[in-house]
């Protein structure tokens, strides 16, 4: 199946208007040739995407299904050519640093901050992407180094474990285990108490993930979750928590993000999970290795 990101413009301006007529005003071009490619990607699919006998026309499930991928995959493609757009018009030398969204809570902010202010002469450019996306990112060369939570395995790839960050418990405010973790001041909360309840989980694709590893702590005891809600990203997970969905195990600097319609509790067990930089395999480049320094410094 071979799908051109023209092709995913022309299905998402439709699927905006709900109306071919619409769609082609919308792309400054006649209907029958977006209608032709529309025709021709459904045939490529195998599926059909629009309900054409509803007024205005609606997507079918297999439609829905494309809009939310392809509003991914158009928005990330416009992302990479801004970036390259700065790229060909920078006159500094440029490191782009990959990162997952719940690194942010680890001290990076404040890392990349140093790094940029002891690098004057650097373009320093961050980019949002999970694991599987910075790996290929590394090895095509789109961007310098990766922080992450979990090892994948690679051989052109290189991964330094900077710490084991312990994990706490995000819970709804009021909930009564967050009274007994106080009333227990040695103690924690017990993953056996957690399990009880539903277990929010992030990111829910693609997986392998830092789900997994939370996973993997339930499993090793032998303790299966009341139920699993699997979200995309943290901000999601503890949304759903403190709207009393359920809790969610997250690392321990996310506490510092403070909000006053969730409590956060240690848990019993002292379960971590890694930070870990991942960069391409070989000599480590001048700049990374000036990044790292930052970091064993207290950066």
């Amino acid at each position: 199946m071979a799908i051109d990101i023209r092709q995913l413009r022309y299905f998402l301006a439709v699927a905006a208007e709900r109306s071919f007529t619409r769609g082609a005003e919308r792309l400054h071009m006649a209907q029958a040739p977006l209608s032709k490619r529309i025709q021709e990607l459904e045939e490529e699919m195998g599926v059909q995407l629009f309900d054409r006998d509803s007024r205005p026309i609606a997507l079918t499930p297999a439609g829905h299904l494309l809009r939310e991928e392809a509003l991914h995959v158009v928005h990330r493609m416009s992302q990479l050519q801004a970036t390259m757009r700065r790229f060909i018009a920078a006159e500094r030398p440029r490191f782009v640093i990959g990162l997952v969204p719940s690194t942010l809570y680890a001290g990076l902010p404040e890392l990349i901050a140093r790094f940029r202010a002891q690098m004057p002469g650097l373009d320093v450019a961050l980019a949002e992407m999970d694991s599987f996306e910075q790996m290929a990112a590394l090895k095509e060369g789109r961007i310098d180094v990766g922080f992450d939570r979990i090892v994948v395995e690679d051989p052109l790839i290189t991964h330094m474990v900077l710490r084991e960050e312990a994990l706490a418990v995000a819970l709804p405010a009021q909930h009564p285990l967050l009274d007994q973790a106080l009333l227990d001041r040695d103690g924690g909360v017990p993953l056996a108490d957690i399990a009880q309840m539903p277990l929010i989980l992030y990111p829910g694709m693609p997986r392998p993930s830092y789900a997994d590893i939370i996973l993997s702590f339930f499993h090793d005891r032998d303790l299966v979750p009341a139920a699993i809600v699997e979200v995309r990203e943290l901000q999601t997970a503890l949304a759903m928590v403190a709207a009393g969905a359920g809790a969610c195990i997250i690392p321990q600097s996310v506490r510092h993000h403070a909000r006053t319609d969730i409590g956060y509790a240690r848990l019993s067990e002292r379960l971590t999970a890694p930070f870990l930089l991942r960069r391409r395999a070989g000599p480590m480049p001048d700049h990374l290795q000036s990044l790292l320094a930052l970091y064993e410094t207290g950066g």
